[in-house]
């Protein structure tokens, strides 16, 4: 039930929103006839939709504190448990794949393109989840290496006309190789002063393709990036779109068996180790060194991989395609996914690529409440969509 406290301070929500939007809801100038307008209705109806939005707000807390006074959370979300259930993971796992399967076939050409883009985020996101997630890392300049795996194709294809496919292995390389490189510098660093040096290495990433314009053409950037072939055939535009589309799910499917190998390996161990206590880590004899070094490499190797398509994807590429702006972007695919589970990722970058699309119908409110939903996700679930669930090895006394 609802408290008359929680409908007092929800009254004075509700005014103190009617002051703030005033000016931008109730007055509206018309330049033409010099005449000023008052909206009294918008006004009322911010009063009543804020005094409305205050008392969910306060209710949904409300039950949350007590929930968790009570202890009565569950530790494994509903679709960890789902996919545990055999009799519902193969025909939910079957309807995926047939969905995927014919969703360019089914769905119109900018559907497909804005899938792909979704596609990509879910590989930098795996990507970015094992230097965040697992290991704990603060990497702020992920982006770079996802530049990193965009030039190397277009330059490798521009100067000596390396193909798609051999892009696909170079460009990884040459990640693995950035990574470790900027491995090194942070070994000691962690926190803040670790999100501000990775911050760095991505501006000056940045700021090196778009003044070195004998080696990257600058802020002009570079076009006429080819397409993949199949075999040397070139196809035209949408089925360009949906051979592109095809090659992604493959990488995607890649990433996830990989991620999810290396999570529960060795080394996914010691991540996890590392990102929950430093010092116990080192002191069970874990390489730190090492440990870290690898979680640059491999978190690298998927943006590179992720720059090839991009470049592949839209055949024009420029350092304004990778501003801090899309870093921030894969952290929030991770951050509000949800750290170090492989699941809450990919959802995670479903929801923050495909719904601004989709919000399109609410025309210039739809970031606001794109904005909003995101408030609303980190105040209500902020371990993520969906949070990692670390797994529990049982051991059963056999009875002589």
């Amino acid at each position: 039930m609802v408290t008359i406290k929680e409908i007092k301070l929800s009254f004075f929500i509700g005014l103190w929103f009617m002051v703030l939007t005033f000016p931008i809801m109730v007055i509206k100038v018309n330049t033409i006839k010099h005449i000023v307008v008052f909206r009294w209705t918008n006004l009322i109806w911010v009063g009543i939709v804020g005094f409305l939005a205050s008392l969910i707000w306060n209710y949904f807390l409300r039950r949350k504190e007590e929930k968790k006074k009570a202890d009565t959370l569950d530790d494994i979300p509903l679709v960890h448990r789902l996919l545990q259930n055999q009799k519902f993971k193969m025909p939910f796992l079957t309807a995926l794949t047939i969905f995927f399967l014919i969703y360019p076939f089914v769905f119109p050409m900018y559907h497909t393109s804005i899938m792909i883009s979704a596609l990509i985020y879910v590989m930098l996101g795996l990507g970015l989840n094992i230097v965040v997630g697992l290991a704990g890392l603060l990497d702020l300049g992920y982006v770079a290496f996802y530049a990193v795996g965009a030039y190397s194709y277009s330059l490798l294809n521009l100067h000596f006309g390396v193909s798609f496919w051999l892009a696909l292995p170079i460009s990884a390389l040459l990640g693995t190789l950035c990574g470790t490189l900027l491995g090194y510098p942070v070994l000691r660093l962690k926190g803040d002063y670790l999100a501000i040096v990775t911050l760095g290495f991505g501006e000056i990433i940045r700021i090196i393709l778009e003044n070195w314009d004998d080696f990257s053409n600058g802020p002009r950037g570079i076009g006429n990036i080819p397409a993949p072939s199949f075999f040397g055939h070139q196809f035209n535009q949408l089925n360009t779109v949906i051979y592109i589309y095809f090659i992604v799910i493959g990488l995607v499917l890649m990433t996830i068996f990989f991620v999810n190998r290396l999570e529960n390996s060795r080394i996914g161990r010691a991540w996890i180790a590392l990102r929950d206590d430093e010092i116990a880590c080192q002191a069970m004899g874990i390489d730190k060194v090492k440990t870290k070094l690898t979680a640059f490499a491999l978190g690298a190797t998927w943006a590179s991989l992720g720059g090839v398509v991009f470049a592949a994807k839209t055949s024009f590429i420029n350092p304004m395609s990778f501003t801090i702006w899309e870093s921030i972007t894969i952290l929030c695919v991770v951050v509000i996914g949800g750290m170090g589970s492989a699941i809450g990722v990919i959802a995670g970058a479903f929801v923050l690529i495909l719904l601004p699309e989709y919000l399109r119908a609410v025309s210039e409110y739809r970031m606001l409440v794109f904005g909003a939903l995101q408030v609303i996700v980190m105040v209500f679930k902020p371990e993520g969509l969906i949070k990692g669930v670390r797994k529990i090895y049982k051991f059963k006394k056999v009875e002589e």
